[in-house]
């Protein structure tokens, strides 16, 4: 039996992702390639690792064993890695951290000098909505997260990062509020909202609830890029956060709307639960951060 490390990777990708193709993505490999080294391991064995059903591959029950067997063998080639960068009086470990949508736009200013020193860091990063940031938190699965609307609900300890703006934007073709007496009226155009579970979509409903603002023209997108682009193209217009959408407003293919009670503002917060012991890798970071931010913000964000 000769299994190499690289099929294995190939393997536990495909079984994360469910698609040849996106493992070859996240490997930066080809998928000719990937298809080769998944074949080179099923040819070791007698038992199927995979199947296909219909146009999806799926991990077959032996094929998870496997897997699973691959995984503890990575986190002992990980751990090789880190003894190997320590004995040469390196900083190293694995930061992971999770980040809502619109937090792409932030964190990595971030962690790009930190990571650039300490080339023995290995970060894992997953960026998605409100709702799974916070679940994860409360899983114990990343160190700490990146959140615009902290948890009512969680103990946490937390360091300040910067400001988060949120306006209401258009196209040049969007029409005015309608001024007059009493409450004022939105643009007559679909209001477009982020799906449930976004902080993005919670500020916003409180915002409209607050004001007594009613819609019966909506639209739901699940991404805070996928909202952008659907007003780029006219489809309506949205509360979006400013640091989302600096470019379009600089080459003016999106405008502000001027409206009572914006911006909005809120802090993008790093969190984590109160109590937690960091890894002298996390601890370093977040000392970093703490020491740079505001050269940080004044150097990409102003």
């Amino acid at each position: 039996m000769n299994i190499t490390f690289n099929q294995l990777q190939v393997l536990l990708k495909i079984r994360e992702t469910g698609s040849v193709t996106k493992a070859a993505e996240a490997l930066h490999l080809t998928q000719p390639a990937v298809s080769i080294q998944l074949r080179n391991l099923q040819d070791q064995f007698d038992v199927p690792l995979t199947e296909v059903v219909g146009r999806k591959i799926y991990i077959t029950d032996f094929g998870n064993q496997i897997a699973q067997a691959a995984a503890e063998i990575a986190e002992q080639v990980h751990a090789i890695h880190y003894l190997s960068l320590a004995a040469k009086g390196q900083l190293t470990g694995r930061i992971r951290i999770s980040v809502v949508s619109t937090g792409k736009y932030v964190m990595p200013y971030f962690l790009s000098g930190f990571l650039a020193r300490h080339p023995g860091i290995e970060l894992a990063m997953d960026v998605t909505n409100k709702a799974q940031v916070i679940d994860s938190l409360e899983r114990n699965e990343v160190d700490f997260s990146l959140v615009s609307i902290k948890p009512d609900h969680l103990r946490v300890e937390q360091l300040e990062l910067m400001e988060n703006r949120l306006v209401l934007v258009g196209t040049n073709d969007t029409p005015p509020p309608e001024d007059g007496p009493g409450v004022p009226s939105l643009p007559d155009a679909p209001l477009i909202f982020r799906e449930k579970g976004s902080g993005t979509r919670q500020t916003m409903e409180t915002f409209l609830k607050q004001h007594g603002l009613t819609t019966t023209k909506t639209m739901e997108l699940t991404s805070n890029e996928a909202v952008k682009q659907a007003v780029l193209a006219g489809l309506g217009i949205s509360i979006m956060p400013v640091i989302g959408i600096r470019n379009e407003l600089k080459d003016g293919r999106l405008k502000i709307i001027p409206f009572p009670g914006l911006p909005l503002t809120t802090t993008w917060t790093l969190i984590w639960p109160t109590g937690k012991n960091h890894s002298p890798a996390v601890t370093a970071l977040l000392n970093q951060i703490e020491a740079t931010k505001d050269e940080v913000i004044r150097t990409c964000f102003q």
